[in-house]
Protein backbone atom coordinates (compact mmCIF):
# COMPACT_ATOMS: atom_id res chain seq x y z
CA UNK A 1 0.00 0.00 0.00
CA UNK A 2 3.03 2.10 -0.01
CA UNK A 3 2.80 5.74 -2.50
CA UNK A 4 3.09 8.84 -2.80
CA UNK A 5 0.07 10.93 -1.28
CA UNK A 6 -1.35 14.24 -3.11
CA UNK A 7 -3.12 16.91 -2.25
CA UNK A 8 -6.58 16.58 -4.19
CA UNK A 9 -8.09 14.56 -0.92
CA UNK A 10 -7.50 13.84 2.40
CA UNK A 11 -5.10 11.42 3.19
CA UNK A 12 -7.15 8.83 4.15
CA UNK A 13 -9.64 9.19 1.58
CA UNK A 14 -6.67 8.19 -0.59
CA UNK A 15 -5.90 5.22 1.58
CA UNK A 16 -9.84 4.20 1.19
CA UNK A 17 -9.23 4.52 -2.30
CA UNK A 18 -6.00 1.90 -2.09
CA UNK A 19 -8.10 -0.66 -0.25
CA UNK A 20 -10.79 -0.34 -2.77
CA UNK A 21 -9.12 -0.89 -5.78
CA UNK A 22 -7.07 -3.83 -4.44
CA UNK A 23 -10.91 -5.26 -3.45
CA UNK A 24 -12.24 -4.60 -7.23
CA UNK A 25 -8.11 -6.16 -8.58
CA UNK A 26 -8.46 -9.00 -6.08
CA UNK A 27 -5.84 -8.40 -4.00
CA UNK A 28 -7.90 -8.54 -1.43
CA UNK A 29 -10.49 -11.08 -1.71
CA UNK A 30 -13.96 -11.88 0.39
CA UNK A 31 -13.29 -12.80 3.53
CA UNK A 32 -9.72 -12.17 3.93
CA UNK A 33 -8.36 -9.74 6.62
CA UNK A 34 -7.10 -6.08 5.77
CA UNK A 35 -3.61 -5.11 6.25
CA UNK A 36 -3.51 -4.25 10.53
CA UNK A 37 -3.84 -0.65 11.63
CA UNK A 38 -0.18 -0.96 12.91
CA UNK A 39 1.24 -2.44 9.59
CA UNK A 40 -0.35 0.37 7.05
CA UNK A 41 0.59 3.18 9.59
CA UNK A 42 4.11 2.11 9.76
CA UNK A 43 3.96 1.35 5.78
CA UNK A 44 2.54 4.12 4.33
CA UNK A 45 4.04 6.43 7.40
CA UNK A 46 0.62 7.90 8.70
CA UNK A 47 -1.07 8.32 11.81
CA UNK A 48 -2.66 5.07 12.93
CA UNK A 49 -5.83 7.43 13.54
CA UNK A 50 -5.67 8.33 10.02
CA UNK A 51 -5.65 4.37 8.86
CA UNK A 52 -8.16 3.69 11.56
CA UNK A 53 -10.36 6.20 9.57
CA UNK A 54 -9.82 5.13 6.23
CA UNK A 55 -10.93 1.78 7.57
CA UNK A 56 -14.08 2.77 9.32
CA UNK A 57 -15.35 4.13 5.79
CA UNK A 58 -15.04 0.76 4.26
CA UNK A 59 -16.97 -0.27 7.48
CA UNK A 60 -19.63 2.57 6.68
CA UNK A 61 -20.08 1.38 3.31
CA UNK A 62 -20.76 -2.01 3.93
CA UNK A 63 -17.40 -3.61 1.93
CA UNK A 64 -15.72 -4.38 5.18
CA UNK A 65 -16.52 -6.20 8.47
CA UNK A 66 -15.24 -5.96 12.11
CA UNK A 67 -14.35 -8.71 14.04
CA UNK A 68 -13.93 -7.88 17.70
CA UNK A 69 -10.39 -8.79 18.45
CA UNK A 70 -9.39 -10.72 15.30
CA UNK A 71 -9.48 -7.82 12.47
CA UNK A 72 -11.12 -5.94 10.12
CA UNK A 73 -11.96 -7.90 6.65
CA UNK A 74 -13.47 -7.77 3.38
CA UNK A 75 -17.09 -8.31 3.76
CA UNK A 76 -19.57 -10.86 1.55
CA UNK A 77 -19.99 -9.60 -1.76
CA UNK A 78 -18.03 -6.31 -1.45
CA UNK A 79 -16.42 -6.40 -4.85
CA UNK A 80 -19.98 -6.64 -6.46
CA UNK A 81 -21.06 -3.85 -4.52
CA UNK A 82 -18.08 -2.06 -4.97
CA UNK A 83 -17.63 -2.51 -8.44
CA UNK A 84 -21.45 -1.39 -9.04
CA UNK A 85 -21.05 1.81 -7.07
CA UNK A 86 -17.22 2.77 -9.25
CA UNK A 87 -19.55 2.02 -11.94
CA UNK A 88 -22.49 4.13 -11.13
CA UNK A 89 -19.41 7.20 -9.97
CA UNK A 90 -17.51 7.02 -12.81
CA UNK A 91 -20.76 7.34 -15.38
CA UNK A 92 -21.75 10.29 -13.40
CA UNK A 93 -18.89 12.32 -12.47
CA UNK A 94 -16.00 10.90 -14.61
CA UNK A 95 -17.99 10.22 -17.91
CA UNK A 96 -19.21 13.68 -18.51
CA UNK A 97 -15.91 15.53 -18.53
CA UNK A 98 -14.35 12.70 -20.80
CA UNK A 99 -17.24 13.24 -23.51
CA UNK A 100 -16.67 16.94 -23.43
CA UNK A 101 -12.67 16.71 -23.80
CA UNK A 102 -13.32 14.01 -26.98
CA UNK A 103 -16.29 16.61 -28.29
CA UNK A 104 -13.04 19.61 -27.74
CA UNK A 105 -10.69 17.90 -28.99
CA UNK A 106 -13.13 16.53 -32.03
CA UNK A 107 -12.31 12.84 -32.03
CA UNK A 108 -14.85 10.28 -32.77
CA UNK A 109 -15.77 7.02 -31.83
CA UNK A 110 -13.60 4.95 -34.62
CA UNK A 111 -10.60 7.39 -34.01
CA UNK A 112 -10.26 6.36 -30.57
CA UNK A 113 -10.80 2.47 -31.23
CA UNK A 114 -7.88 2.68 -33.25
CA UNK A 115 -5.91 3.80 -30.72
CA UNK A 116 -6.78 0.83 -28.25
CA UNK A 117 -6.40 -1.89 -30.97
CA UNK A 118 -2.69 -0.25 -31.62
CA UNK A 119 -2.08 -0.33 -27.82
CA UNK A 120 -3.30 -3.85 -27.66
CA UNK A 121 -0.80 -5.03 -30.66
CA UNK A 122 2.36 -2.69 -30.27
CA UNK A 123 3.23 -3.99 -33.82
CA UNK A 124 0.14 -2.28 -35.38
CA UNK A 125 1.22 0.72 -33.46
CA UNK A 126 2.92 3.75 -36.07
Amino acid sequence: MQGEWNDSQPIYRQLRERVAAMILDGTLREGEALPSVRQVSAECRVNPITVLKAYQELVDEGLVEKRRGVGMFVASGASTRLLSRERERFLKETWPEIQDTIRRLGLNAAALLALETSSDNPEDAP
